[in-house]
């Protein structure tokens, strides 16, 4: 399976913005974006190209593929789906990425970044509806439960995780910490997905 292997603090200098794809790092002093805010390689200093709209396209593109942490092509058949649903495309394309596995994982506390989240649903440490789940691409339903496996409630990592947390309360979410488990309450509205995306750019782009 193919996945991104570079350094993640590249992607967040290169799109110019925090992507917080490092979890509790990137609100440290060790953040690389604070030490080197510019572009990364040789030239990134004295970048100062005029960028074109379809510039701008590419690179809001780029910004929340990576925050999600898929590859092209499978970023490519999520907007495909996204366009074959009623409603707005744009707003259709966050949802479906806010409804990964790895994601719902993220946003419920249980992993400080989504590449955690991927690693830890990736090494069954989660069931939904009483049956593991390993594929970080699963797409979570309503009113499905996310839960962490009895056996693996005693690993630190998900009370570190919990207690680190950036503290995000989000609408379509409940979660019990006692119980170490999650609800997907309803289908996220746009206004209530915490990702500074112009999704309307990324329309544009894949319309040509």
């Amino acid at each position: 399976m193919a996945r991104y292997t570079d350094a993640n603090c590249k992607l967040c200098r290169r799109e110019g913005e925090k992507l917080f794809l490092k979890g509790t790092r990137c609100l440290s002093e060790k953040c690389s974006f604070e030490k080197r805010a510019y572009a990364p390689g040789q030239h990134g200093q004295n970048m100062r190209r005029k960028v074109s709209e379809y510039g701008h396209q590419l690179r809001e593109k780029q910004k929340v593929r990576r925050v999600y942490g898929v590859l092209e092509r499978q970023f490519r058949n999520y907007f495909k789906k996204a366009e074959q649903k009623k409603g707005i495309t744009g707003a259709n394309l966050l949802q479906l990425l806010e409804c990964r596995m790895d994601n719902i994982v993220y946003r419920l506390g249980f992993a400080p970044s989504r590449k955690a989240a991927r690693q830890l649903v990736r090494h069954r440490h989660f069931n939904v509806n009483g049956r593991i789940v390993d594929i970080p691409s699963y797409s979570v339903r309503v009113n499905d439960i996310i839960r962490v496996k009895d056996k693996s409630k005693s690993l630190d990592v998900f009370h570190i995780a919990l207690k680190e947390s950036r503290g995000e309360e989000l609408v379509w979410l409940r979660l019990n910490k006692a119980g170490l488990e999650g609800e997907l309450l309803e289908i996220p509205k746009r206004e209530d997905i915490p990702i500074p995306a112009q999704e309307q750019l990324i329309v544009e782009l894949y319309s040509k």
